[in-house]
């Protein structure tokens, strides 16, 4: 993560350094009074406290009205920030983008043009705290031992790696890691997988990802079950690996599998440990003594999945981005090898990288199901709602493309007068779409399309990402809809 401790201290001092356009310009003005108990802290609880609380990766809390007061024209022009180009330093750090494809996302933190119109508008006002009896109920967080998924049925622990303050970019550390028993005496489903870090700082200051409190850039695992090959090759890059799990990236989110859908842990499996990048913390003196910790929990012993989730990475490795290029494109395509139900949208670029759509094409039909801003201090991973997912045929070419800006108006480079390539350190390019898929036969395709169809004559949802949607099925009228 490339200046990511000034990337979020830049948050306080927003006020005196971000030039950015008026919310007037981007969305609609709040028409009545607002004030922090009635309407701020609502909108800080869903989208903002997770992290702005003590003992969280964000640098300030905003639990209180003491606490958030001091912070109320930041909170104007970090949130503005949604409505720019490539959204890069919004907060909330989601960067959907809200007016093209799917719109219905899981756990979506992300705020609409009224609420951003209340963020400038309570700046503007002078910051009203309003009655305390409209306050909300204050949430009750998980401490920073706590699983958010849930407590594991089982924990693996990576050994314990010495990072130093100061030092460059370091992947491959383990390869010295030896494979762990998962301990199962029995065939069991994975419910959900969860990482964490635990990191103890040897020194008094505080550098590195995400306020100086991650050292762990990424890292990737796989479960090996009894039977296949010895020796693998676990390809962090495209996750291809049909046993891969989702990976771990500073500020990345858990995964839960749908409920229909478990991934199979096979009685004596075992891990192993994929590409783990390390990110030195930037200050000197700062070492740390850092470890990974993957959190699983199974399904009930005796269940049995309707469907089966695979993962679908795809990307390219033949990059070149050029000198002081604020606009280029590269693509990749992946063609689908059953009808599938993707289940999430991850796009994974690295310190140039700004933008990238995830499009559709089946037979004459190209349809774009989803776009996001990129910024490589937050790596986001978007869930579709269930009733939302895109629902493809086999044959669907999933075609991602990839926007790069090069210049000095992106922070997140070094040195824009050089051309780069592909390369694992943030300085250099990565082109990954980590995607998790439900695998459906025709016959589970077929009726997940018959329910969609329901879903959407119910609600009036517009059929994106569901070119059987389309079809008329076989012996029914043709009816022609005004």
């Amino acid at each position: 993560m490339l200046k990511a401790t000034t990337t979020l201290l830049a948050f306080v001092a927003a006020v005196g350094v971000l030039t950015v356009p008026s919310v007037s310009q981007t969305v609609t003005k709040a028409k009545t009074e607002v004030t922090f108990s009635k309407d701020i802290a609502p909108l800080l609880q869903r989208s903002c406290q997770n992290c702005h609380r003590p003992d969280s990766v964000a640098p300030m809390s905003l639990l209180t009205y003491e606490q958030a007061r001091p912070f109320a024209r930041a909170m104007k022009q970090k949130t503005a920030l949604a409505r720019t180009q490539y959204q890069r330093g919004a907060m909330p750090p989601s960067f959907y983008e809200k007016n093209i494809g799917i719109q219905k996302l899981k756990d979506d933190i992300s705020l609409s043009d009224e609420e951003i119109a209340k963020f400038a508008a309570w700046a503007d006002e002078g910051a009203p705290e309003g009655n305390k009896a409209d306050l909300p109920p204050p949430l009750k967080f998980a401490s920073s031992d706590e699983w958010t998924l849930g407590k594991p049925d089982i924990i693996i622990k990576s050994p314990i790696i010495h990072v130093k303050g100061i030092g460059p970019d370091d992947w491959g550390v383990e390869r010295s890691w030896d494979r762990q028993p998962l301990g199962l005496t029995e065939d069991r489903y994975i419910a959900s997988v969860e990482w964490k870090e635990v990191t103890t700082s040897r020194g008094s200051k505080r550098g590195g990802t995400v306020g100086g409190r991650f050292v762990f850039h990424h890292s990737n695992a796989s479960i090996l079950n009894p039977g296949e090959a010895e020796d693998p090759t676990i390809d962090a890059e495209s996750g291809t690996v049909a046993t891969a799990l989702p990976g771990q990236e500073v500020g990345r989110n858990g995964d839960l599998f749908p409920a229909n859908a478990g991934r199979l842990a096979k009685a004596g499996s075992y891990l192993a440990w994929g590409n783990t990048h390390i990110h030195s913390p930037g200050v000197a003196g700062d070492d740390r003594d850092a470890h990974l910790e993957i959190g699983l929990r199974f399904h009930p012993k005796g269940y049995k999945p309707e469907f089966q989730v695979v993962p679908i990475g795809f990307g390219r490795s033949e990059i070149v981005v050029k000198a002081s290029n604020a606009e280029q494109k590269t693509d990749a395509y992946y063609v689908t090898e059953t009808p599938i139900k993707l289940v999430n949208f991850e796009p994974h670029l690295h310190a140039a990288g700004v933008r990238m759509c995830l499009e559709a094409v089946e037979q004459r039909t190209i349809e774009t199901l989803s776009c996001a801003g990129y910024d490589h201090n937050w790596v986001k991973n978007y869930y579709y709602d269930d009733n939302a997912a895109p629902l493809l045929p086999k044959g669907t070419i999933l075609h991602a493309i990839a926007w790069w800006d090069n210049t000095p108006k992106n922070a997140n480079i070094l040195e824009s007068r050089n051309t780069t390539t592909w390369d694992r350190r943030s300085v250099g390019n990565m082109f990954i779409v980590f995607e998790q898929a439900i695998a459906l036969t025709d016959e589970q395709y077929r009726a997940e399309i018959a329910k969609r169809r329901q879903y959407q004559e119910a609600t009036g949802q517009p059929p994106i990402g569901c070119p059987g949607c389309f079809l008329v099925p076989p012996g029914s009228p043709v009816v022609a809809k005004k």
